[in-house]
């Protein structure tokens, strides 16, 4: 079966790749919408960043080899047929404009891939409970009251300024705010394919241990660096413009709002949606100058795609898993 291990470490690298396309928008949207950085700019800025992200932590990386399915029980064809369902999500929502959750995506692809193999007994329900659906909830909802927050502190500090004064200073600040999310993004979504590559290598009987090997942390850091670099142009539009007409000082408290939550949730091992917190993130931002600044409508769409992403990248994969054992491959 070493032809399928690399298969599947492939397929799981062009997931990490398609990830990182398709969250670039999460990382310097606000940057760029509010023409702080330039669009080639910020890409390569993001990308050397979400490099750097990924191989500082396997915290995530574990939460997903470990803590959504049962190790023991997941062969190489359920992995490929997981990962399969995830980029055709992904793909979907790309084609779309829709900024959903690559992190769901790819859980909601491998437990529904697993069901369709093993069983309801195969996933580890409790894991995705505290691990996946809890964090869902909350981080949004931080990401929203933090970015609600930072702007109402911004606009007490320089309550005196004078706009033009504030803006021009916070264009050259939203570098390191662009960064810090960059940095953020890498060290949550890169995991989260290591993760997936090191429960295919542990299965296969390649690591006798569930610890990620370092060709593993680089190949998926360069891949969704890649994958950033690229860009996702579409969603960028989107988050950068579709919510709400952002200032400068807006771009910077949405982008260090959304860096504040996902590092917290890195560091303690929660495969969250960096999508879903940066858009409640520039959500809030927007909210604290009036409700009506916001694009409901245009968020409502954002949110029905969160809802679907785990039910139907399940879906995706359970029907590749049944496709696949039709042939014999389980």
């Amino acid at each position: 079966m070493e032809w399928m291990l690399i298969t599947v470490i492939v397929t799981a690298l062009i997931f990490d790749f398609t990830n990182g396309f398709h969250d670039a928008a999460n990382a310097i949207a606000t940057s760029v919408s509010t023409r702080a950085l330039s669009l080639g700019f910020a890409l390569v800025l993001s990308a050397i960043l979400n490099v750097v992200g990924g191989i500082l932590s396997t915290t995530v990386a574990a939460t997903i080899s470990t803590g959504i399915v049962v190790p023991s029980i997941v062969s190489l064809p359920v992995i490929l047929a997981g990962l399969l369902g995830a980029i055709l999500w992904n793909l979907l929502t790309w084609g779309y404009g829709i900024p959903s959750s690559s992190s769901h995506c790819l859980v909601g692809g491998i437990a529904g891939a697993v069901v369709v193999n093993h069983g309801l007994a195969g996933v580890q329900w409790m894991g995705i409970l505290f691990k996946v659906v809890i964090p869902t909830v909350v981080s949004p909802m931080l990401g929203f009251l933090a970015g609600m927050l930072l702007t109402y502190a911004i606009g007490w500090i320089f309550r005196s300024a004078r706009p033009a004064y504030v803006n021009r200073h916070f264009k050259r600040v939203q570098l390191l705010s662009a960064s810090f999310m960059s940095l953020s993004h890498g060290l949550n979504d890169a995991q989260k394919t290591m993760g997936i590559i090191t429960l295919a290598l542990f299965v296969t009987g390649s690591i006798s241990t569930t610890d990620v090997p370092l060709w593993v942390k680089v190949a998926c850091a360069l891949a969704i660096g890649l994958g950033t670099f690229t860009g996702g142009k579409r969603i960028i539009r989107t988050l950068g413009v579709g919510l709400f007409k952002m200032s400068a000082s807006d771009g910077f408290a949405a982008q260090t709002a959304a860096a504040l939550v996902m590092q917290g949730a890195a560091w303690v091992g929660a495969p969250i949606s960096t999508t879903h917190v940066a858009t409640t993130s520039i959500m809030g931002v927007g909210a604290s100058h009036r409700v009506r600044a916001v694009r409901w409508g245009i968020s409502r769409k954002i949110v029905v795609a969160w809802i679907l992403t785990l039910p139907a990248s399940a879906l995706a994969g359970g029907i590749i898993a049944r496709v696949f054992a039709l042939f014999s491959l389980r």
